[in-house]
């Protein structure tokens, strides 16, 4: 029977969703492996059942790239850049590491020492005023080679516009040291503004090394497992790229969990007719946040991975804070309790798992507050039980400085981790201008039914939706996202207000050239990415702004379009989005932009069948919310389409516990999410 698997490896737990050629689905969560996540991978699959010579596709979302940054135990590596800008990573744009301090320090990816100059140099157009002096590349690169290095990255200046010298000191590079992984700025990024430029490349070198040894010993774990295709692997963009290839796109792997998880809640409140979305993933280590406009995420031209450490590629916008079930709860000096960022994660965990963890965690008050069933907890699979007492004696301890007991305690970090996650939303929606009662809140992780509720009461959003596999929904999002590559190029060309040609002015023929080019590259890498699809979209964009602005509109196009139409265009998004224009203004094209996106066939799953019969709770337990309640559990396999029940309720299930809270009501849909209001 052939079966498509879907795996999110997370920091507590590895995820599992597989689908068999009727459309079934099986979830499955086992420990993650953080020492060599490949080991939890071939974990689940072998725990599952699953076989590789019947398996069609293996879909991956990795925290490999993340990881490696956080951690800092990327690729040994060397910059090459154009005299007098050797310390471009330092100076970025003078911001500081907290907007109100004066203390705070840089550690860039690639040191001062291993950071060289050159000579060469060219013009804002590309054209050359200081020819590249290979004999110093040559002696320099001879002088490196003892150095121990993976990777050097190339970034000159302005090689957006021409990649002439960056290419040409690559080769000799290469001629060196084959071994090298050799990185130039223009073949990650054709924009302007050096400084972004040279630290998305300085993040791809860093990154390619380690991402290519994972890809390539996962896809060997696999072929000795019995699956011979390529696996594909989750990009930061929400597309797909195959595993072959995910050392050149390093980059572009930064945020692949969290984007699958995006692109899976937004298919699933798109089927339930929800096109305006917040979707909160909350796992073991970090809550995660994004929203999506129309039946769009909402993505990010520049995303700070930390300070002073810009990547600029395509990425879904979602911000992330150290706020997940396994989030400890700490004094601190000032004698204010706080919850997270550091995290127990898989090992040791929690108090209440019982794996030698001794500080209380946002699970552990779950736990004693009655929201977690401490018999049955997800992951374990009826095989263990939680330690609910040792739970109890970590918040009675965290409590004494308070004077509360460990309920009480429990009950204070539940309402500090909601504050904290209900604040990142409001970012996201309140203060963008958007109202979120207009908004549906799709609730997912292991630990976002759990959470849910609360964020619904406290934004006011309109609606919370439950997917039918909210603790796996990431792994879902691998097996129903599309391939896609994205690609961009600078042009600053003036668009006069009158259409009237002149020097420095937009040729539209130029602009529709790039974007033909574009295309043409883009299809050309989904044929080499050899992975069938039913149809390829198309989408171009323009960077534009009126002149002398500093933020530009990503405004979709159309290649050929004349001057008039681009400008109509810009003036009607800068209508929408500023709700005012700027009258006979000339306009600016930046950058030209297009995603090529190859559509995959969508993932059909049997809907439940619907029942008139009013399910009953396999039993009661006490739970805390504003105070105690005798409250009945549900399991989830037991609310049939068309069920309707109020709150309080807890729905139990096997990757996931979901809470709601008194006053709600909860319905049943036809495709079996959970459909929450207040």
């Amino acid at each position: 029977m052939s079966t498509l698997v879907g795996i999110d490896v997370g920091g507590t737990f590895t995820d599992l969703f597989q689908v068999d050629e009727e459309g079934t689905p099986r979830i499955l969560k086992v420990p993650s492996t953080p020492e060599d996540p490949s080991i939890g991978v071939m974990n689940a699959l072998t725990e599952a059942g699953a076989s590789g010579a019947e398996l069609t596709q293996f879909l991956h979302g990795t925290t490999i790239a993340t990881n490696a940054l956080i951690e800092r135990r990327g690729a040994a590596c060397a910059l090459i850049t154009t005299r007098g800008f050797r310390d471009v990573l330092e100076l970025g744009r003078r911001d500081r590491p907290h907007i109100y301090g004066l203390t705070g320090k840089h550690v860039p990816l690639i040191a001062r020492d291993m950071r060289w100059e050159v000579d060469e140099r060219l013009d804002h157009e590309g054209r050359v005023l200081t020819p590249l002096d290979e004999d110093q590349v040559r002696a320099l690169a001879l002088e490196l080679r003892d150095e121990g290095l993976e990777t050097v990255v190339v970034a000159f200046i302005h090689s957006y516009r021409n990649a002439a010298h960056e290419d040409r000191a690559r080769e000799i590079l290469l001629e060196v040291q084959p071994d090298w992984h050799v990185v130039t700025s223009s073949s990650v990024l054709r924009e302007y503004y050096e400084f972004e430029r040279t630290s998305t490349a300085v993040v791809q070198g860093y990154l390619e090394p380690l991402v290519s040894r994972y890809a390539d010993h996962l896809v060997t774990r696999l072929a000795d497992w019995g699956f011979t295709r390529d696996a594909l692997i989750m990009q930061s963009n929400g597309g797909l790229i195959p595993a072959a290839r995910a050392g050149e796109r390093a980059s572009h792997m930064i945020r692949s969990g969290p984007a699958a998880g995006v692109i899976a809640a937004v298919s699933v409140a798109a089927d339930a007719g929800f096109d305006r979305v917040i979707t909160g993933d909350m796992g073991g280590t970090s809550f995660d946040v994004s929203i999506s406009l129309d039946g769009r995420p909402s993505e990010a031209e520049t995303t700070l991975l930390d300070f002073r450490l810009p990547v600029r590629v395509p990425m879904l916008d979602v911000r992330t804070i150290g706020a997940g079930g396994g989030s400890i709860a700490w004094i601190d000096r000032g004698g204010i309790l706080q919850v997270g960022p550091r995290s127990a994660g898989s090992v040791p965990g929690p108090v209440a798992f019982g794996r030698g963890g001794t500080e209380p965690t946002v699970s552990d008050a779950n736990v004693v507050l009655g929201r977690i069933n401490a018999e049955a907890p997800i992951g374990a699979d009826g095989r263990g039980r939680l330690d609910l007492e040792g739970a109890r004696r970590a918040l009675a301890m965290l409590g004494a400085e308070f004077g509360m007991d460990a309920e009480e305690a429990a009950d204070a970090v539940l309402t500090v981790v909601n504050t904290r996650m209900a604040g990142e939303i409001r970012l996201m929606t309140v203060e963008q201008g958007h109202d979120p009662r207009e908004f549906a809140l799709v609730a997912f992780g292991g630990a976002g039914p759990l959470h849910g509720a609360a964020l619904l009461r406290e934004m006011e959003i309109g609606t919370m939706l439950l997917p039918a596999f909210p603790g796996v929904l990431c792994a879902m999002g691998c097996t129903v996202a599309d391939m896609r590559h994205d690609l961009s190029e600078t042009i600053e060309r003036v668009l006069p207000a009158d259409g009237t040609p002149g020097p420095d002015r937009l040729d539209t023929e130029e602009l529709a050239a790039v974007l033909r080019a574009q295309r043409a590259h883009g299809e050309d890498q989904l044929r080499r990415d050899d992975v069938d699809f039913e149809e390829v979209e198309i989408r171009h964009f323009a960077d534009m702004a009126y002149q002398g602005q500093v933020h530009r509109l990503r405004v979709p196009v159309q290649a050929g379009w004349d001057a008039e139409q681009l400008r109509a265009a810009f003036v009607a998004q800068y209508q929408a989005e500023y709700g005012t224009e700027l009258g006979a203004l000339s306009v600016v094209v930046v950058n030209a932009r297009t995603a090529v996106v190859g559509r995959r066939a969508p993932l059909r799953t049997p809907a439940g069948a619907s029942s008139s019969t009013t399910p009953q709770p396999r039993e009661h337990r006490r739970v805390r919310f504003d105070d105690w309640h005798e409250t009945p559990i549900y399991a989830r396999a037991d609310l049939a389409p068309g069920a309707e029940l109020q709150g309080p309720l807890i729905v139990e299930q096997a990757d996931t516990t979901a809470v709601i809270e008194p006053g709600m009501t909860v319905r049943v849909d036809a495709a079996s999410n959970l459909v929450v209001t207040r």
